[in-house]
């Protein structure tokens, strides 16, 4: 073994290890081993740096962008809503909407971003259909790791698996070529999540969310019974006048909190300022404070009709309007104010709905208390007044955020415009006419020029750790390629397993990248088999589509670990997990993976030439 291998070989060794430890983070051993490689001599500086300049990297930082394109649209909200209103209460059901919709949008965005998205509405599901979280978000995050198995874009590792093909003078694969493999893995998850949910316990051991929701806070402040909704009839006095010349911005006993108007796609929601206009259909979004406040007689005075509202405090509205949770510093120009009548707060479109001083809500009286140094206070309106008012205002000092702001659409209107772009993209995908890099890259311009993002949020919106990790452990590959390294590991796993015939060597290869991807990410799975496994194709003068296919389905295949993939470790956090429930969960379905992986890829890519 050379003196360049054995570096290489110890510093992979030192990076595993630093992984495992979780010290420094990933995307720092990564930037750690691009500088240590090529001091070493067993790489160029270039070569090194190579990663950067990858097509691949390019693409996936544009699917980000495109995934927060759906976002921010409300696209994934939306599907939330169908989830809610098809799923019910029946938890059986609950788990195969919750695993087929994920399943469906992670195989065209980002595993990691589809489970930050639907914590929030899992979460919101689970609460309102009464079922146990721990046994909808564990199915939720199976699907979401078995979605990388539908599409070639559904996950980087599939991209760095197809990256290696083409760099070593092969075809890449098409964008459904996974989808035959991927589409019984997941059937099989899901049955088998309907029979194993029953032994998921984690949030029922009193795990907690860190932050808050809107139904805690309803609970705290006692806002039960004081939220109404109210459209205006065509024919009332409110049109055509401003809440302030109609007396409603600052009324003693109801506060305007937010105006619904319908748009041209769906519903928008307005600030409730003294300029804002009312118009016929709107709808008033009322907070009551008097507690004989006769809601009829308002009614009829002002030509209003009162609408249905299913949940405590306008939490069917959590889409567009929320709440916050503030302090009141010792240099505020709040101290001694009515809390109702603060000019500050109004002029964000920000209502005062409750006090605490202590551990006292003073929630029915806001028209008398006068505002203290560490009063805190909740207040309501859009998100978007929210946001604005956390960044700007000095008067107060946000203490929490709900976890119901993670659901806010920026620009719900152009959701259109999104799945349309989105569509565009995988049409050019499956052409051999465009790049895929450039497929994305116009698809990011698209969603730009129509306003679907912006620049702040498409650059938010990467996940920059990510990519510098793929860039920090590419040069491994290159390392390992050019000391030997790579022909020595093929040569190893076909002396073990060269005369089980194609399907034991598909099954070993899928335990060997299984084991290595417990613990180490995905990403970083791929980068170190799919060299090994197409030098491995070379040795046997074998197609390398069957062994490098196997070490995309395998890299996915992470259920059995919390540690490993970002998806698993928010879910662990989220539901309270411990490791031996991922275990006992995800040994099984990795089973599954195996055996369907085994069966279906030699049918569907033969491996031997001749």
């Amino acid at each position: 073994m050379s003196t360049e291998l054995l570096i290489t070989v110890g510093s992979l060794a030192s990076a595993i290890a630093m992984f495992l430890i979780g010290r420094p983070r990933a995307d720092a051993v990564a930037l750690i081993m691009i500088v240590v490689l090529p001091l070493a001599g067993v790489i160029t500086v270039p070569e090194a740096l190579a990663g950067f300049s990858d097509a691949n990297i390019v693409l996936i930082a544009a699917l980000f962008v495109l995934g927060d394109g759906l976002v921010r649209t409300g696209v994934a909200q939306r599907v939330g809503d169908y989830l809610i209103a098809r799923g019910g209460s029946n938890e059986k059901r609950l788990v195969v909407l919750i695993m087929e919709v994920v399943g469906l949008m992670g195989s065209v965005m980002s595993s990691t971003a589809i489970v930050a998205i639907f914590i929030p509405i899992v979460l919101r599901i689970a609460r309102q259909s009464g079922v146990s979280r721990a046994r909808l978000l564990m199915p939720m995050s199976m699907a979401a790791l078995t979605s990388g198995m539908l599409t070639l874009v559904a996950t980087t590792s599939n991209l760095v698996v197809n990256s290696a093909l083409v760099h070593r003078g092969h075809h890449g694969f098409g964008f459904f070529e996974i989808t035959p493999v991927g589409v019984p893995i997941l059937l099989a998850c899901i049955a088998w999540m309907l029979f194993a949910k029953r032994h998921l316990r984690g949030a029922e051991r009193g795990t907690t969310l860190v932050r808050p929701t809107i139904n805690d806070w309803v609970q705290r402040y006692s806002l039960e019974g004081r939220a109404f909704r109210l459209r205006v009839r065509a024919h009332s006095v409110l049109v055509g006048q401003t809440l302030g010349e109609c007396g409603l911005d600052d009324n003693p006993d109801a506060h305007v909190v937010a105006i619904e108007r319908r748009a041209r796609m769906g519903t928008t929601v307005l600030l409730a300022t003294s300029d804002s206009n009312v118009a016929p259909n709107d709808v008033l979004l009322l907070d009551v404070e008097k507690e004989d406040f006769d809601v009829q007689a308002f009614c009829t005075r002002f030509a209003l009709v009162p609408m249905r509202m299913s949940g405590a405090y306008f939490t069917d509205q959590t889409h567009d309007v929320g709440m916050a949770e503030v302090i009141v510093p010792p240099d505020s120009n709040l101290v001694g104010s009515v809390p109702r009548s603060s000019v500050a707060l109004r002029r964000h479109g920000v209502t005062v709905v409750g006090l605490r001083r202590g551990d006292a809500p003073l929630a029915r009286s806001l028209q008398t208390s006068k505002i203290k140094v560490g009063d805190t206070l909740l207040v309501v309106g859009p998100w978007l007044s929210l946001f604005t008012m956390d960044s700007v205002e000095r008067d107060i000092v946000c203490l929490a955020m709900p976890v119901e702001s993670e659901a806010f659409v920026p620009v719900p209107h152009k959701a259109p415009h999104a799945i349309a772009c989105m569509a565009l993209v995988i049409a050019m995908l499956l052409t051999p006419w465009v790049p895929n890099v450039l497929a994305g890259l116009i698809g990011c311009l698209l969603m730009g020029a129509l306003g679907c993002v912006s620049l702040d949020s498409a650059y938010r919106a990467i996940h920059w750790r990510s990519l510098v990790l793929i860039v920090g452990m590419l040069p491994f590959s290159i390392a390992l390629q050019s000391t030997g390294g790579i022909d020595m590991a093929a040569d190893a796993v076909l002396r073990i397993a060269g005369g089980w015939g194609v399907h034991g060597l598909l099954a070993a290869i899928f335990v060997l990248t299984l084991v290595v991807g417990i613990v180490i990410s995905s990403t970083a799975t791929a980068v170190l088999m799919a060299p090994v496994v197409i030098a491995m194709a070379a040795h046997l003068h074998a197609s390398p589509y069957p062994f490098a296919m196997t070490v995309a389905v395998a890299a996915s295949a992470a259920y059995m670990s919390p540690v490993s993939t970002p998806v698993n470790s928010l879910v662990s956090t989220a539901g309270g997990y411990r490791f031996g429930e991922f275990f006992r969960v995800g040994l099984p379905a990795s089973l599954a993976a195996l055996v369907i992986n085994v069966l279906l890829v030699p049918l569907l890519w033969p491996a031997y030439l001749q």
